[in-house]
């Protein structure tokens, strides 16, 4: 049988987005939500989801990712939100804002002979999976309210990661990190608002 690796490629976060998250993990425990909370560690934004793919696969995506040229990632916390599916909440977010948008194309580029490009990328963290409130309608507006400390943060680098599904959550582990370079003429001071 041949050996997969279930991948993705993803940026992790500095130590104070990870802190000001947390606060915000707080304030949804306090709206007696059943579900889960992402674990710090496992805290995230992921770029591309490749799903399991081979070694010689494997092979060619860092090869290809090794070869992006992109600069700094100059990000700032946005806002909290949920996805619902019917009429039920089932995942709480906050979204990211800077130059992210750039690099994910970058990335579907150099990965475009391998695997098709994102058609609906949104540059969002997950903070919470629910699987029941019990005031829909309230904890979404709840939610709309929650206003995240302004944090701009610079990230160096992006990371090919394994994802190994476990019954307590996943196991993350990186496999390479790419690092993003100063460019010259090239702006880094904006943020997609």
């Amino acid at each position: 049988m041949e050996n997969k690796t279930r991948a993705f490629i993803c940026i992790d976060f500095p130590e104070e987005v990870i802190k000001e998250i947390a606060r915000i993990q707080t304030l949804i425990e306090k709206q007696h939500i059943t579900g889960k909370l992402t674990e710090p560690e496992n805290l995230h934004l992921t770029l591309k989801f490749l799903g399991e793919v081979n070694e010689v696969t494997l092979l060619k995506v860092k090869e290809a990712l090794s070869k992006i040229e992109y600069p700094l990632l100059n990000l700032r916390l946005g806002k909290v939100g949920t996805f619902s599916y019917g009429k039920n909440p089932k995942i709480a977010w906050i979204s990211i804002f800077g130059n992210i948008f750039g690099l994910q194309k970058e990335i579907d580029k150099s990965l475009s002979d391998l695997f098709p490009k994102e058609e609906r990328f949104m540059s969002h963290l997950t903070i919470a999976r629910i699987r029941h409130v019990s005031d829909r309608e309230g904890f979404k507006t709840y939610m709309s309210k929650i206003k995240p400390k302004q944090i701009d943060f610079s990230i160096d680098n992006f990371e090919l990661k394994s994802s190994e599904l476990k019954p307590l959550g996943p196991i993350y582990k990186i496999i390479q990190e790419f690092k993003l370079r100063r460019l010259a003429n090239f702006s880094t001071n904006f943020f997609n608002f």
